[in-house]
């Protein structure tokens, strides 16, 4: 059957998504209005009950944002000023600002060429004596290898963060994403698998005693057991009602969204050329696929872009310049190979879970003409 070469194929399609809940969504926004659980409130503590459960942690708070969710981590385990902090050299941004907003240090360590993702071989060689944790990215849908990342924590005496913005529901030996380290900074930007109508994002932890503090410092340093007390100078870092509630809605799919995303990313391994690599996903993990990342090898990535932009289909890139080479932190080209490397060939093609078949057979026709 020929292909419909005339539809653009966008990169992401968050209203084919709000459609497939349009009605569940209206009557959120009644009940909101009508009840004024603006902030906090029922659904947010529903919500905050059903993410924990199903990342398999103890503990969910939800908070304003993603970044906001790992300086909280950071913050409340004590870490600041004379600390150095572990973060892949390949990630966006905010992972590396979260250590700096605390007061310690980013220290970059490079990743894996096959799977972009941080190791605890790099881990090891990027320790010092002042390395308190590892900020270790779950990136682009895949977890890291937990096991290998938390013996070598354990090995070394460090904290094991997970920046689980971009891993929703993923998988390593059958452990959930937010399930495996000290705690998980998640985001519910609404780009993300599972996102927000706004911004929004969460910690999950096993360990109580820091989900409190986190809790106090998001509320302004209230105390567990009054609230007119306030234990410490908190901030303010609290999830919307709205947002809880739209984000239990989607909770709800998010498995069978994630399905999708793996048939789509199967279609791009059948699809495309060689001249376009994906990134490898390792046995052990069930990844989510919440970028669909791959390599130009055989051409180059203006020549894909170009061709991609000339059809009318969306693309992206994450991430063109390293986070060490961001002029906040200013590393010199040449310090991590892979990293850098990867940085000028990798480009991101459409992935959202109302993508079809043909949809993904045209985008590899276009880079294949």
């Amino acid at each position: 059957m020929a292909l419909d070469l005339s539809t653009p194929v966008r990169f992401l399609d968050l209203v084919a998504t709000h459609e497939e809940i349009r009605a569940e969504l209206d009557a959120i926004w009644d009940t909101t209005v009508s009840t004024a659980g603006f902030v906090g409130g029922a659904e947010v503590a529903a919500f905050e009950e059903e993410f924990a459960a199903y990342s398999g942690a103890a503990r969910c708070i939800g908070v304003a944002n993603g970044t906001d969710a790992l300086e909280l981590i950071l913050e409340a385990a004590g870490f600041g000023p004379g600390d150095e902090i572990i973060v892949p050299a390949n990630t966006f941004i905010a992972t590396a600002e979260a250590v700096v907003r605390v007061g310690a240090t980013p220290v970059f360590a490079d990743v894996d060429p096959d799977t972009m993702l941080i190791t605890g071989d790099h881990i090891r060689a990027a320790a010092t004596p002042k390395t308190v944790a590892v900020m270790a990215v779950h990136l682009y849908g895949q977890m890291v290898d937990a096991d290998d990342v938390s013996k070598a924590c354990n090995d070394l005496g460090l904290a094991f963060v997970e920046d689980s913005a971009q891993a929703h529901g993923a998988k390593w030996n059958g452990a959930t994403a937010g399930s495996v380290g000290l705690a998980a900074g998640f985001s519910f930007y609404p780009g993300k698998n599972l996102g927000a109508l706004g911004d929004g994002g969460a910690v999950t932890t096993n360990d109580l005693a820091l989900a409190d503090k986190i809790w106090q410092i998001s509320n302004h340093g209230r105390s567990v057991n009054s609230r007119y007390e306030h234990d410490l100078v908190g901030r303010n870092s609290r999830l919307d009602g709205l947002q809880g509630a739209a984000l239990r809605i989607k909770l709800r799919r998010l498995n069978d969204w994630n399905a999708r995303r793996r048939d789509v990313a199967g279609w791009y391994g059948q699809y495309l050329p060689d001249t376009l690599v994906p990134l490898s996903v390792r046995p052990e993990a069930e990844a989510v696929h919440h970028l669909g990342i791959v390599r130009c090898v055989g051409m180059t990535r203006d020549e894909a872009s170009a061709k991609l932009d000339a059809a009318g289909i969306g693309w992206g890139i994450h991430y063109p310049i390293p986070c060490h080479l961001q002029k906040p932190f200013g590393g010199s080209a040449g310090e991590f190979e892979v990293s850098e490397r990867l940085a000028s060939e990798i480009i991101s093609l459409p992935m959202h879970p109302h993508l079809s078949e043909a949809d993904v057979e045209r985008v590899a026709q276009t880079l294949a003409s």
